[in-house]
């Protein structure tokens, strides 16, 4: 039976894991920590974690459905939720035993020193997080609120805005070229082309966008004058939001590895009582277990980090004595400052640790899945290769707005950025069908298909494709 445990408890906890992340050098924001009760978790989850949030039908289908699959004992909920903010704040189940709430305090100290000093969150601007979510709840409220705007009208926009949200920059740390920079590029482009059949300046001035452009929601906010104010706001904030959470969808391994390699740490340097200590060996293999038939970011990361240390070691033992523990961990540190998923796993993902973790690729054939690849020496890299490309935004299809004038007659035209694999027909019409919804005029997107260019288009009535030069009309369904 677990030990029964006071608030002072944890308070007398927690003042030790901190100096204990201070003794290992980590490097966070100010911690807090909130006692929740099932309900307020489930809240969290449907939420992501957000103390104030804007409403929307689809967060409240998200909540009775997680709290229907947690009556019925089908899912769980997490031991934590913590959010990128400046304080960092965080939530702890009330029903969890004093290990779990140790073990899951020291977890949290992970995350906060990863959000505090990782590239990718820079953006964010962390102090100011939680004022700016409260801040678009209260405007869409507002608008909901308005006699002559309405429920029906915002959620209308806010369904196609949440689709297309993470069509977006992939790294926001990449700095966009100035107007003056991409036409210069442009003209230079056009008047090397031999396939151009006339150099013209004023064509490249007017063309629109210069360069194919990411950011979706943005350009259709600034480039569709009959959308209203209100409107136009929805998608703002709407791309905020996506912004924030997109830093967390690019670095779920790194960032869940950083952390449970932390817990460990501090965990095992705590002198815990027996009865903790060997409740907390048994809630850690679970958490960093592997899935089978499925991928563990808490397996996959610790893993790596546990392979990165074991490396540095090696290395430091060639050339000194006796290797200090505060260099290797500084050059941990950096890799925690500079990686995200892709260039974790693509840096340090080799063929002995996709080994240790039983890394494969399945192809289905048929209605059955078949394995293709296994890490040996001849497909370890196919594998890997594979795993980058579908970690983070990775596995959401790269599209991008090539052309458009304005409020013009001619098509909106989106062009699927094609990395082998191909872009399922249902994806693309629904990315239509919401880009119609916002944009209120004909809409196209380029792909490919079965090796050759394709087109799919949407006017409000009927989608078309047209692949090989062969029309194929079929009405909305």
């Amino acid at each position: 039976m677990s030990r029964q445990y006071t608030l002072k408890d944890l308070q007398d906890w927690e003042e030790r894991i901190a100096e204990k992340v201070e003794e290992f050098g980590l490097d966070c924001y100010p911690q807090e920590f909130e006692i929740c009760d099932h309900m307020q978790m489930l809240g969290m989850m449907t939420y992501h974690g957000m103390p104030s949030h804007y409403p929307h039908w689809s967060f409240g289908k998200s909540f009775e459905r997680t709290k229907t699959l947690y009556d019925y004992g089908v899912q769980g909920i997490p031991y934590e939720m913590v959010i990128n903010s400046d304080p960092c704040i965080a939530g702890l189940m009330r029903d969890n035993s004093e290990c779990l709430q140790v073990l899951t305090m020291a977890h949290v100290y992970g995350h906060n020193d990863f959000f505090k000093n990782n590239f990718t969150f820079r953006h964010t601007e962390a102090s100011r997080v939680v004022a700016r979510f409260k801040s678009h709840a209260d405007r869409i409220r507002g608008y909901v609120e308005d006699p002559s705007i309405g429920q029906g009208a915002v959620e209308r926009i806010l369904d196609a805005a949440h689709a297309l949200s993470f069509q977006c920059r992939r790294n926001q740390a990449i700095k966009r070229r100035t107007p003056e920079d991409q036409i210069e590029k442009a003209l230079a482009e056009q008047k090397d082309d031999p396939t151009a059949a006339a150099f013209s300046s004023e064509a490249v001035l007017h063309k629109n966008p210069l360069e194919p452009e990411e950011n979706i929601l943005l350009f259709v906010r600034d480039n569709n004058s009959r959308l209203a104010e209100w409107e136009k706001d929805l998608l703002t904030i709407v791309h905020e939001e996506a912004l924030y959470f997109q830093p967390q969808m690019e670095t779920k391994i790194i960032n869940e590895g950083w952390a449970c390699y932390w817990h460990r740490e501090i965990m095992n340097s705590l002198d815990l009582p027996a009865e903790i200590h060997m409740e907390f060996l048994v809630r850690h293999n679970q958490v960093v277990r592997p899935i089978p038939g499925d991928l563990n970011p808490y397996n996959i990361g610790l893993t790596l980090w546990d392979r990165i240390e074991e490396t540095i070691l090696g290395e430091a033992r060639n050339h000194f004595d006796d290797p200090q523990a505060t260099d290797v961990r500084q050059k941990m540190f950096e890799i925690r400052e500079t990686d995200r998923d892709t260039s974790f796993i693509r840096r340090f993902m080799d063929r002995q640790t996709m080994e240790k973790l039983d890394l494969f690729e399945a192809k289905t054939e048929g209605s059955d899945w078949v394995v293709s690849k296994i890490s040996t020496d001849e497909d370890w890299k196919p594998v890997r290769d594979l795993l980058v490309k579908s970690v983070g935004l990775g596995a959401i299809p790269d599209i991008a707005i090539v052309d458009c004038d304005g409020d013009g007659a001619r098509t909106l035209k989106l062009q699927h950025m094609f990395d082998g694999r191909e872009l399922e027909a249902t994806y693309a019409e629904k990315t239509l069908s919401h880009l119609y919804e916002l944009w209120g005029r004909k809409v196209s997107l380029e792909t490919v298909l079965n090796d050759n260019l394709a087109v799919y288009s949407y006017d409000g009535m009927a989608f078309s494709v047209t692949p090989n030069l062969i029309t194929a009309m079929y009405p909305t369904v």
